[in-house]
């Protein structure tokens, strides 16, 4: 059992270390901006044919703001990953995070949320919903 673990973890790590190789100049950059209502939210990532890292950055009007990082995979027409950041300058937080490219907009995903492994994820099995989408992001022009 030890073994098994000892082997897992060191695959585990050589993975990441892979990963971690990975050319940064292969991503492309790209800002988006949503509003809904008086709250803006801001996107503002890298992006490959396969991965997504950046800043995500929620003002919620003359109330405050969530300021962190996002970071995950794409899959198809989906990107799935997790924002880590700090809500009104409070503690830190995690949440899912799933966004739907359609038709040059980004749609936020919204679903059941569970715990795995301590982390927050959607519950497998159960649908996100983009149709009702808090935030549809548009691409910022330079």
């Amino acid at each position: 059992m030890v073994k098994n673990s000892l082997i897992l973890f060191l695959s585990a790590i050589i993975l990441m270390s892979c990963n971690s190789k990975e050319k940064k100049s292969e991503y492309k950059h790209i800002t988006y901006q949503a509003i809904n209502g008086k709250d803006t939210a801001i996107l503002a990532i890298n992006i490959n044919d396969k991965r997504f890292y950046g800043r995500y950055e929620i003002l919620y009007h003359k109330i405050g703001k969530d300021s962190g990082d996002v970071r995950g995979d794409l899959k198809g027409d989906t990107l799935r990953g997790d924002y880590h950041y700090i809500s009104n300058g409070g503690s830190w937080k995690r949440v899912p995070m799933a966004i739907l490219k359609k038709e040059n907009k980004l749609l936020l995903g919204s679903g059941t949320i569970g715990i795995y492994f301590n982390l927050p994820c959607f519950m497998p099995g159960t649908p996100i919903e983009y149709d009702n989408s808090k935030f549809i992001f548009e691409e910022v022009k330079k």
